[in-house]
C-alpha cells in the first residue's frame, strides 16, 4: 500500500530575512510608485495643455511627451496586478495636484510649464537611478524598464531646458518646490 503524500513545508527559520533595502522587499513600493508617478506626469500634462490648448511650440512639445508619459502608465499599469501589487491609496490626490501643478505652471507662462517638467523629471532621473542602485542584478527585466523610461524622462527634462523653462520668472525658486514636492510625493506613494 502506497503512503500518503503529504506536502513539505519550507523552514522558514532558515530563510534569510528581507530587511528594507533589499531589492525583493522594494519591488512592491517600486512599482507603486513608478505607476503613480507616471500617473501624475500624466495629469501635470493634461493641466498645461488645458490652459495651452494647441497655442505654440510649448503644447506641441507637452503632446509628445504626454504620449511618452501615458505609454509608460500603461506599462505599469498592467504590471501592478500582474506583479499582485495594488496601486497607491493616493491617486486622487495626484490626479487634482498633477493637474492643477500643471495648470498653475501654464498660466505662469510657457516657459514656466517647461520648467515644471525640467524640475519633475530631475527628480524622476535621481529616484530611477535609486532604483537601480537597488535592484542590482536581482530583477532584470524590471530594471531594463527602468532604464528604458528613464531614457525618455532625461530627454523629457533636456527638451524643456531647451524650450526655455531656465527663463521662467523665479526658476531656481520654483524648480526647487517642484522638486521638493516631488520628493514627498514619492516618499508618500511608496508607504500608501
Amino acid at each position: 500500500m502506497a503512503e500518503p503524500q503529504t506536502t513539505a513545508h519550507p523552514d522558514l527559520s532558515r530563510a534569510p530575512a528581507w530587511r528594507p533595502g533589499d531589492a525583493r522587499s522594494d519591488v512592491p513600493s517600486m512599482l507603486r510608485v513608478d505607476q503613480a508617478g507616471e500617473y501624475g506626469a500624466t495629469r501635470i500634462y493634461a493641466g498645461q495643455l488645458a490652459v495651452l490648448g494647441d497655442r505654440g511650440s510649448s503644447a506641441r512639445l507637452i503632446r509628445r511627451m504626454a504620449s511618452q508619459e501615458e505609454r509608460h502608465l500603461k506599462h505599469f499599469d498592467a504590471l501592478l496586478p500582474a506583479r499582485g501589487v495594488r496601486p497607491t491609496l493616493l491617486q486622487p490626490l495626484w490626479d487634482h495636484a498633477g493637474h492643477a501643478l500643471g495648470a498653475i505652471t501654464a498660466l505662469i507662462s510657457p516657459s514656466a510649464a517647461m520648467a515644471c517638467t525640467a524640475a519633475v523629471e530631475t527628480e524622476i532621473d535621481r529616484h530611477y537611478s535609486e532604483q537601480l542602485a537597488t535592484l542590482g542584478a536581482e530583477d532584470p527585466e524590471l530594471a531594463e524598464t527602468i532604464r528604458k523610461f528613464q531614457a525618455e524622462e532625461l530627454e523629457h527634462r533636456d527638451t524643456a531646458i531647451a524650450a526655455g523653462a531656465e527663463d521662467a520668472f523665479g526658476y531656481p525658486v520654483l524648480s526647487a518646490l517642484i522638486r521638493a514636492g516631488c520628493r514627498a510625493a514619492i516618499a508618500l506613494s511608496k508607504r500608501f
